[in-house]
This record gives C-alpha cells, structure tokens and sequence, in this order.
C-alpha cells in the first residue's frame, strides 16, 4: 500500500491572531499537492480560528489533549472538546512536552491510548537527545518510547509517527539524509513486531530544522512520509515543503 505523503505543522507557542489569519489566509489561496495531507497545529487559544477560517481538506491538530473525559482537570483541553471543535488531531510525545513539562514515555502513551480510542488521530513523536545519539543509543531510546506505546495500544490505523531528533529541533542542526533513513527504517523494522501491515502502513515523519532547502532529498527516502515541521510552518517557506515532491 502507497502511504500518503503527510506534511504537519506545529506552531508551538507563537503566534498572534493577525499573524495566524496571514498563515491561514496563505494555506487558502496556495495551490497545494493534493497528493500531500496536510495539518496545521496552532496554540489552543487559536485553534477554533484555525478551523473556522482554514479551508477544507486541511486538517487541524492541537498540541496536546488530556486522557480523561471532561471534569475537574483545570487548564487541559479534552477529546471531546476537540471533536466538538471539528479538530481531529492532536500532537503528543514532543520532546519539549516530554524533557520541559517531564511527561513520561507512559503518561505519553495513555494519552495517545485515550485520543485514539475517542476518535482523534495522533501524530506521536520520538526521538533522541545529542548525549544518547554520541552514545550510540539512538535505537535503543526510540525502541523504549515505542514499547511503552506497544504495551498500551492495539489499533495503530490512527497514529503517524514523527522521529524528531532533539538536538535537531530548533537548532538549524538537521541529521543527515542517512541519518534520517536510518532511524526511520529502523523504526519500521521495529513496527514489524506489531504486525506487517503496520509497519507497512504506518507513515513515519521526519522533525528537526525542516526547510524548504533540505525537505527535497529527506522526502526521497524509501522510509520518510513526510515531515512534521516547527519554525518553517510559520513562513510562507511551509507551503514550499508541502510541495517538495512536485
């Protein structure tokens, strides 16, 4: 099966509602491949002016959802909250949310667990920081965030996988193109051990100081999908990397 070519972007913390109208009115009157899934992930407080305003067939993601129903949760944003919002996706396991706010590969996969299964697909991110890549356990750490992913799951049918090497975000440090495949592949040999199908169908993503400059060789390897891209997403740049492939 052919998977999908999928382009993310995460807004992160920025942002103003002019600066995210101009975002949103270049997303509308840019002429996209339509070979490409596109999602845009705005801070909570702009998602519902994302939605309204963005056009069909670009989907929307928050940058983080709660795994219980709604009640007293104070300051998170619950599945249905996004449903009802006409938001279907939501980022989970960024390495800021994972070495800032300290959430655990588990509390990562609970998450992910709760959004699956209430009908919100997930793009679910790994990857290592420059200590473990020196040491050669590269492999090793992405291995443990998938286990606890594994040990919790079963339908992988709404999870794209986003392999973001830490000390590639935001630094202007990219991993090689065979850096890249390496890890992807391996992440899909890992995939295996699920189920063939999976491993087959799951897209994996590349992150890490995506540009419209280096997006053209990534998107060529056998095991990269697509990218999930963070400062670039807020450019004009974005709309480049969306169609690297024409």
């Amino acid at each position: 099966m052919a998977r999908k070519f999928f382009v993310g972007g995460n807004f992160k913390m920025n942002g103003s509602v002019s600066s995210i109208k101009e975002i949103v009115n270049n997303l509308n009157n840019a002429k996209l491949d339509a070979e490409v899934e596109v999602v845009v992930s705005p801070p909570a407080l702009y998602l519902l002016l994302v939605r309204e305003n963005l056009r069909s067939g670009i989907e929307v993601a928050a940058q983080n959802v709660y795994d219980k129903p709604n009640g007293a949760y104070t300051g998170e944003i619950s599945v249905s909250h996004l449903k009802d919002s006409n938001v279907n996706w939501v980022i989970l396991g960024h390495s800021e949310r994972r070495t800032i706010l300290k959430e655990s590969d588990e509390v990562v996969a609970s998450k992910t667990k709760y959004a699956t299964e209430n009908g919100v697909s997930v793009i679910w991110c790994c990857g290592e920081s420059l200590e473990e890549r020196e040491a050669g356990k590269t492999v090793d750490v992405v291995t443990k965030q998938l286990e606890a992913l594994k040990a919790k799951i079963s339908d992988w049918s709404k999870i794209v996988i986003a392999y973001e090497p830490i000390w590639a975000i935001g630094t202007g440090k990219v991993a090689t193109t065979e850096q890249a495949q390496e890890v992807h592949k391996a992440i899909r040999d890992w995939l295996k051990n699920v189920s063939p199908k999976v491993a087959d169908e799951t897209r994996i993503l590349y992150g890490g100081s995506v540009t419209e400059k280096n997006c053209g060789e990534l998107s060529k390897q056998p095991d990269i999908d697509g990218f999930l891209v963070g400062g670039a997403s807020l450019k004009p740049a974005f709309i480049d990397i969306v169609n690297c492939r024409q």
